[in-house]
Parts: structure tokens; sequence; C-alpha cells
């Protein structure tokens, strides 16, 4: 006989109903909604190193990114009915759909998560018996439920009522086909077991589909003579096997991956997630005491608060229960539930303040747990490497994000980048480096977050197409990815070969940038493959790589520079110059890296900004350069500025000029009254139409300044018209007053600023 338990998928009263059902019935043979491509790997489910939450990963052999995780907690109805059925030795088999044929048929939606139905059954009950939370309805009838006794005969009835009342065209969509192949392959499986004799054969279902299981080799056939109920189990047969029929295939594998709880709820995307997986996870570990659910997880609320050194005083504990005890109360509840208790704790422990119950929502309500899988678990070989490097390097993985700074001086903590960049080259960022001021860490540190997600197992397998080790894989996809990249690419990639430790991904990249940089004519390019060259040359060191080798080839492409750039900078349009004059920054910031190209680049510098064709932003941004390296002086730039704003100076050109020169620090332009000066000349002499024309360029070029900056200028300003006498300078020229009281509100314009 076959008794369909249909279940939630996740939920602690379900598996405790399922235990206490199993229990009763004693079944022959326990048959799951799950993937029959997994059942090899089932028997692990009992292992003693398998600690849920856990999933069942399905994947395609030749296609590894065409997966699907089976998550399982320890309070999902599947879990216990199987955990069940293996320790007492009784059959336990998957009986959905096999993913052979679902992922093979491109033409279908691959499913999700299981059971991912369009319809939603829970909420559909829930709107029936006037509840607007689907969640809340199935907490206090399912799981806060004193009495089991005809809770599956009562699902069984409802689902039947849902099923009926389908608009007639509803399983004609591809869904709908998909969902009633899943229920002809479940039929089938029970049928099987029906010829092999089982007599008790226990179904644990989506409680969707447990209508369409109850009676699987007959139907609603009460009261029929016999050989209507032979036609009618006869034709049901058919119709399933016409279904399955030449269904498309391919070779899938299947193992156990650790999940985390935040995987098993709604937000996270999951299809067939829960609201509070740790609530739920709590709640099973109550078991037969509900009652008592709400004490502890009240005393677990102010554990959290404490450890963020919040005050939780037990008093306050105790007064929270007992509120958690009277909203249940009024609101005609036989024990509290999660929304009573956070009301509760949101009221006394929390005092009204959101930011703690966010903590408390993050750590207990949805949780931070990361299952475990047993070693014998199928793996491909880059996984049982990866594995091995974190034991030896002392790196377990956990969901929450933990950060981890290295010092690169030490070996261990040297392998353990190692370890972290060529996870990054091959697309399995477990690791994110983070962004730290190395004037608080120095060059010689690392930081990272580390945050293990259940989809980097998927990745892993992907990039184990590379090879069987990761240092294999990184250097064969690092060399693969070379053929044909870009000059700057190929640069950047070098910088990340480095950074992994891999000497013969470095070797074949450098080779690749020796070809590209021999035949490439574009200085721009050039000069954006440059500064990676220069941070491998100059931190080789510290990471005990070698980097004499790249001397020469930064010294040779630095000369290809130096060769083109000028030519290069002539005849830029605006948009060009902003793509040269960053990456003029990006080379200043290279070369001084590098102390044995400063000299050259200077010269090169000067070379530039001594060129009236080349664009006014570049050479404006080559002066600020050279002024911060101390090889323009003060008279220098005075002399600069009257050239470049000039009245021949063409207005763009010189409003460029001036954007170049003042991107940066305001003190520069604060000190140096000859720059002054020159601006107030440039202004004054431009005529009112040409002015307004060029305001928003002027402007443009003080945007970057703060409001301690502007309101110096101000102030500078200011002094244009009544200059006070300064005991450090002398001045060789009178100033005009009158004059200048005509810049002075052109400039207060300017630097949006209300002067006196």
């Amino acid at each position: 006989m076959v008794h369909v338990f249909g279940i939630r998928h996740h939920g602690p009263g379900s598996a405790r109903t399922v235990r206490l059902a199993l229990d009763e019935l004693g079944p022959d043979i326990v048959l799951v909604e799950g993937p029959p491509d997994a059942q090899s790997v089932l028997p692990l489910l009992v292992h003693p190193a398998m600690k849920p939450p856990v999933a069942l990963l399905v994947y395609a052999s030749d296609a590894p990114s065409q997966a699907v995780f089976y998550p399982f907690a320890i309070f999902s109805p599947e879990w216990q009915a199987l955990t069940y059925a293996l320790e007492r030795g009784i059959p336990a088999r998957f009986m959905d759909l096999p993913l052979a044929h679902q992922l093979g048929d491109t033409a279908q939606e691959t499913p999700s998560a299981p059971d991912e139905a369009v319809h939603d059954p829970l909420a559909a009950l829930a709107a029936a018996a006037g509840y607007r939370d689907r969640e809340l309805w199935w907490e206090q009838q399912i799981e806060q439920r004193a009495d089991p006794r005809g809770v599956f005969e009562a699902i069984l009835e409802a689902m039947r009522a849902l099923r009926a009342g389908l608009p007639p065209h509803a399983g004609e969509s591809a869904h709908a086909v998909r969902e009633a192949r899943r229920e002809a392959h479940m039929r089938r499986t029970i049928r099987a077991a029906q010829r092999e004799g089982f007599a008790r054969i226990a179904v644990v279902c989506g409680a969707w589909h447990a209508p369409a299981l109850e009676d699987p080799a007959g139907g609603d056939g009460e009261g029929r003579a016999a050989r209507d109920e032979h036609d009618e189990r006869a034709a049901r047969d058919r119709r399933d096997e016409a279904l399955l029929k030449k269904l498309p295939r391919t070779k899938t594998e299947a193992t156990w991956v650790p999940w985390t709880s935040a995987r098993l709820a709604y937000r996270s995307g999951y299809g067939a997630g829960i609201a509070s997986p740790g609530w739920y996870a709590h709640l099973w570990r109550s078991g037969d005491r509900p009652g008592r659910a709400s004490i502890t997880w009240m005393a677990q609320i102010a554990g959290l608060l404490r450890e963020a050194d919040l005050d939780a005083p037990p008093a306050s504990v105790i007064e929270a229960v007992r509120l958690a005890e009277t909203l249940a109360a009024l609101r005609e509840l036989p024990i509290p539930g999660l929304a009573e208790l956070s009301d509760a704790a949101l009221s006394v422990l929390c005092q009204g303040a959101p930011a703690p119950m966010e903590l408390i929502r993050t750590k207990l309500e949805v949780g931070e747990d990361l299952g475990e899988v047993p070693e014998e678990s199928p793996a491909v070989p880059l996984q049982r490497d990866l594995a091995a490097a974190q034991r030896r390097l002392r790196l377990k993985p956990a969901a929450e994000p933990k950060p981890l700074e290295l010092d690169l001086r030490g070996e261990h903590d040297r392998e353990r980048s190692h370890l972290l960049h060529r996870l990054v080259l091959l697309d399995i960022p477990w690791g994110t480096p983070q962004q730290v001021s190395a004037s608080k860490t120095g060059t010689f540190h690392e930081h990272w977050s580390l945050a293990w997600r259940p989809e980097l197992t998927v990745a892993l397998v992907e990039a184990s197409i590379y090879g069987n080790t990761l240092e294999s894989a990184a250097t064969a996809k690092v060399s693969e990815q070379a053929e044909g990249a870009s000059l700057p690419r190929l640069t950047a990639s070098l910088d990340a070969t480095i950074l992994s430790d891999l000497p013969e991904a470095t070797d074949r990249v450098l080779a690749c940038v020796q070809e590209r940089a021999a035949l490439s004519a574009d200085v721009l390019a050039l000069m954006t493959a440059f500064p990676p060259l220069a941070r491998a040359t100059r931190y080789g060191s510290v990471r005990q790589t070698r980097s004499e080798h790249l001397v020469t080839i930064v010294d040779g492409l630095f000369e290809r520079i130096a060769v083109g750039l000028v030519p290069a900078c002539a005849s830029l349009d605006d948009a060009a110059a902003v793509d040269m004059r960053g990456a003029i920054a990006h080379m200043d910031e290279s070369v001084a890296l590098l102390h044995h190209l400063g000299s050259a680049w200077t010269e090169l510098l000067h070379d530039v900004l001594g060129r009236e064709p080349i664009h006014g932003l570049v050479r404006g941004s080559a002066c600020r350069i050279l002024v911060e390296r101390g090889s323009v002086d003060r008279n220098e730039l005075e002399r600069l500025a009257r050239l470049a704003l000039s009245p021949v100076a063409v207005p763009a050109q010189a409003a460029a000029w001036i954007e170049g020169l003042l991107r940066g620090s305001a003190l520069l332009l604060l000190q140096h009254d000859g720059l002054w000066g020159a601006l107030d000349a440039w202004l004054g002499g431009l005529r009112d139409e040409v002015f307004v024309e060029m305001l928003p360029l002027v402007r443009r070029g003080f945007s970057a300044f703060g409001p301690i900056e502007r309101r110096r200028m101000g102030e500078r300003v200011r002094q244009l018209r009544n200059p006070a006498p300064r005991a450090e300078a002398t001045c060789d020229t009178d100033r005009d007053a009158a004059r200048a009281a005509l810049v002075h509100p052109v400039l207060s314009q300017i630097l949006g600023v209300d002067l006196p």
C-alpha cells in the first residue's frame, strides 16, 4: 500500500510529523522527491562527518555551469525521512525526474530549486484562512501544532481542492509540462517499487504533488467495477510513459557540498526558501518542548546583544519572555511565535531601536551556519587540492565574511596570498582584496575579506578543465587567455601571475608582452601597460619572486613611450586629452617606484610642457607634476602661467591648461602670487561673450576643491584688491587696485563664494 506524506521542503513541524508517521507506519521502502542522479551518494547522508546544512549538487559532466542544488537542513522533512530509512537499513530512493533529462532539455527551464512551482499553495491556503502572511499561517497551523494526527490527510485534501481549481489551460505551459513529467516519473518509481514486492511504501513529496501520487496504480475508481479500474490504471500508465518517452539525456555527476543557513532563506533567491532558517533550526532543537523555545530563544538574543556590547540584563530577558507570552495570548495563540518574540525583543531588549533587530535578524533568525561534508564525497581533483591547501594553511571556509591580514614577509602568509590570488585568477572569489591605506600598513601587507558561498563549488568544478591543482589550473588559464590579449590586459595579467607565484605563467605572459610591445605603435596602450610592470618590478622582492628579468622589459617599454609620447599628445580632442592626462598621471606614479627612470621621465614631461600644439589639459597636467616634483620653481611657474594665459592663447586651451594645473591640492594655487596674477590678467582680458563661454570650463578646474580650500581662495581674492604687506616676500611691481576690483566679482563667481 502507498502512503503519501505531503510536506513543505523545510520545516521542523513537518520534519517531526514525518518521523512520527514513519515510526507508526514502519515502511518497507521510503521514496523521496529528489534527483535519482544522486542515488550513488545518498548513503553518505548518515556519515558521521556529515553536518547539515548541506546540499546535493548535480551538474552536467561536460558543462558544470548547468547545475542544480538540492539543499537540506536538519529540520528538512526529506532529511529526516532519508535518515530514518538509512539508519534502519530500509531501502531509500529518490524518485523525481532525473536531472539527466531536465538538464539535457534546453527547451525547458532549468530548475533552480526542487518544487519551484508557479502556483504558491501555501499562500493560497493562508489567504483562504484569512492570513496575509503564509509564513505565519504555516508556523501556527503546522510548526506549532501540538497534535500532529490528521495533518497529512488535511494537506492532501487541501491540495486536491487547489489542483481542481486550476484554470482549464493551466497545463499547457512549459512549466506545467515539466511538472507533469516529474509527477509521471514519480508514479513510475512507485509502480516499480510495487512490482518489486514492497508492501508498505512511504512517499515523501512536496505537498503540491501529493494528490497526483496518492494512487498511481488506479485513479479515483472507488465503487467502479474491476474492469473499469484496470482500464483507468492502464490509461494512466500509458499517459505517463508517453510523457517520458524519448526525453533528451545528458551525463551528470553528483556530490554533497556545504550549504549555509542564509542560502535557505527567501532573500538569497532560493525558490523553495523560508523566511527564518535560524528560527526553524531552534524549533527543531527544542524537540517536543515547544514551551521552552521562547525562553532559550530570548536567552540567545541577550547573548548576541552582549557580544555587541549592548545591555541585556537577565531581568530584561524575563520581562521580554513574559511580554511575548502576553502578546501570544492577546493574539489567541497557544504559544509565542517568532513574531511575538521579535516584537518583545524590540520593545524590551532593543528599546525600540531597529539596528539591534537587524543584527538579530541576520545572526539568529537567518543564521550563519556552514555545513560540512565527508571527505569521501565525490570531488574533482581541483577541489581536493584546495581542501588540502585550506587545511595546510589553516584557512577554514566560513559563510560569514571574515577579515584576513597577511604580512608578506612571512612564508606562511605569502603562501596564503598565493592561494587567494590563484583562486581569483580562476574566477573563484573566496577572498576579496580590500583597499587599505599603505601609510597605515605598509607595502608588506595585504587585506582580504573571506566568505565561502556554495556556488564557488560549481566554479571549482568548471575550473577543473584547466588542471588538477590550483597552480596548474591557474597557469593553464592565464596562458590560454594570453593568446591574442591586448597589451594592457597582458600586463594586468602579469601583475596577477606574480601575485599568484606562477613562474611558468609569468614567463609566458612576459613573452607575449615583449611581442606586443615590439609591434605596438599605440603609445596610450603602452602607457596603460606600464604600471603593472613597474609594480611587479618594484615589489617582486617582497614576495620572493624573480623580478630581475622584468627590468629589461620595463626599460624597453619606457623607451618606446619616451619616443612616442610627444607626437601622441599632439592634435588630441578633449576626450582623448582626458585619457592621456590619466595615463600620464599613472605613469608618474609608476616611475616613482623605479628610481632609475626618474630623470628621464622629468625631461620627457618638460618636452610635453613646452610644445604648443599639445592640448592645454595635457600641458597643464605635466606642469602640475613637475611642480610637485620640484622641477619647476616659483618663477618658472609664473612664467609658464603667463605664457599659457597670454592674450594670444586660445581661450578654450587656456581654460584646459588651468584645469590640468589645478587638478589636485589647492595649496599650489594658494601659495603662488604670480599664478594668481596670471589668472587675474587672463580673466580680466576676456571679452564678455568669451568669458561666458569659458566660465564652465574654469569652474570645472575648481570643482574638486573642498569648502575650506574655497574659503581660503576667497580670502586670497580679497587680497588682490587690498593686498596686505608680507614680510617674507617683496613685490617688484605695483598692484592696480582698480583692476583688481574689476576681477574681484569675476573670481567670486568662479569660486562660488560670496566675497565682501
